[in-house]
């Protein structure tokens, strides 16, 4: 329905897939920018950030307590920490246009900037290393969505390595496999073009890349580092690098472990690893699909950016899958990109900080019962988010 339409469009637009800088965002309390270069290796490195304050912290006697949240300040050079309550709470310095992060049991987390994977203690908001990438040919750390350095980031189940996707501009990419002790790049594998979203099996035996601009998911073996690739390309290929008809972010479905990509609010994709074979889905939403995330019953979260053609598709929306695959989609005001999920499964947090234009400086939180919606700021162009772990 949609290839002729999105074939003329994708014509216009010079080498996007799902690019364009720029964007109007409404006044919001937003991180600072401008952070200095970050020092390689492993040695603290303490950075500005906000105390926590009392109020974020509070809550109403015998009244639930939201989680707190982390965001990553694509149009800073930050992350951001947010009370769903309040909004914004403090801010640390990390590095080059932060992509995706990926939290720990253990408080930290792994940021993936253009410089390298920041490591931030967010128990006292403080950055604490910079890893720097073990892959050449990167380029000067710069903003923008074609920048070289980390995209999609993952930790192992068990917390002792972090895998993330590094983009090589004009190029295939590398997964870089960290030490968490060591704070170390210990192994790189090759992958496709841009790995957006980076994933692991729930045994901690493989990864899975994403990779937008080559139309595959890059499947590495965790012990030897091995790797194959499997093309996800409902559509086809035709444009090449200006086809908007990519994968973009991949869930993990815990009952199985096959891959779900989602495409245009029309198919939903569903890869069997293993064997490289997939079966296609039907979905509702109508609209271009990016970020995703799936609960532990199996509903899958999907964040709706908008039709690429106003005239032919629907606006932004969060898509709700039920593992019978009945759907529910909640309309959204504005652009999203990636989404989180509580651990109650009740309450989804989306953030606006996409990476076409139309971006905006905050987070939608949605009501997964009602559908109710209700914006908050945080930070500034948030794009990937974590939720954090009550202190023990």
């Amino acid at each position: 329905m949609r290839r002729g339409v999105l074939a003329a469009v994708a014509a216009a637009v010079l080498l996007t897939g799902c690019t364009a800088e720029g964007g109007v965002s409404p006044p919001a309390p937003t991180a600072s920018a401008g952070a200095s270069a970050p020092s390689a290796g492993a040695s603290p490195d303490v950075t500005e950030a906000s105390a926590p304050s009392a109020g974020a912290s509070a809550a109403s006697a015998g009244a639930p307590q939201e989680p707190a949240l982390l965001v990553t300040d694509f149009g800073a050079d930050t992350v951001t920490f947010v009370d769903p309550a309040e909004g914004p709470v403090g801010s640390v310095r990390v590095g080059t246009a932060p992509y995706g992060l990926a939290v720990g049991e253990d408080g930290r987390a792994w940021v993936a900037t253009a410089e390298g994977v920041a490591v931030v203690d967010t128990r006292t908001r403080q950055r604490l290393a910079v890893v720097p990438y073990g892959t050449e040919g990167l380029g000067e750390p710069a903003h923008g969505e074609y920048r070289g350095g980390g995209m999609g980031i993952a930790l192992s189940p068990d917390g002792k390595q972090v895998y993330v996707g590094v983009n090589v501009p004009g190029g295939n990419g590398t997964l870089e496999v960290i030490d968490t002790r060591t704070l170390k790049v210990t192994g790189t594998a090759d992958t496709g073009r841009r790995p957006f979203d980076v994933d692991v099996s729930r045994d901690g035996r493989h990864v899975y890349a994403t990779d937008h601009d080559s139309f595959d998911v890059t499947v590495v073996d965790t012990a030897t580092l091995d790797t194959r690739r499997i093309e996800v390309a409902p559509y086809g290929t035709q444009g090449g690098l200006g086809s908007w008809l990519k994968p973009h972010y991949t869930a993990v479905r815990p009952s199985d472990g096959r891959l779900l990509l989602p495409f245009e609010g029309e198919k939903l994709v569903v890869v069997d690893p293993a064997t490289g074979r997939s079966t296609v889905e039907p979905m509702t939403a109508d609209t271009h699909q990016h970020g995703v995330t799936v609960t532990a019953d199996g509903t899958l979260l999907v964040v709706g950016t908008g039709a690429v053609d106003p005239s032919d598709g629907e606006g932004p929306s969060l898509t709700v899958r039920r593992p019978d695959s009945r759907e529910k989609v909640i309309p959204l005001d504005g652009p999203h990109e990636d989404v989180a999920v509580s651990a109650d499964a009740r309450t989804a947090y989306v953030t606006g900080g996409f990476t076409r234009e139309g971006y905006w400086d905050g987070i939608t939180v949605v009501d997964l019962d009602s559908g109710e919606t209700r914006r908050l700021p945080a930070g500034e162009r948030p794009l990937g988010i974590g939720i954090l772990s009550p202190p023990r």
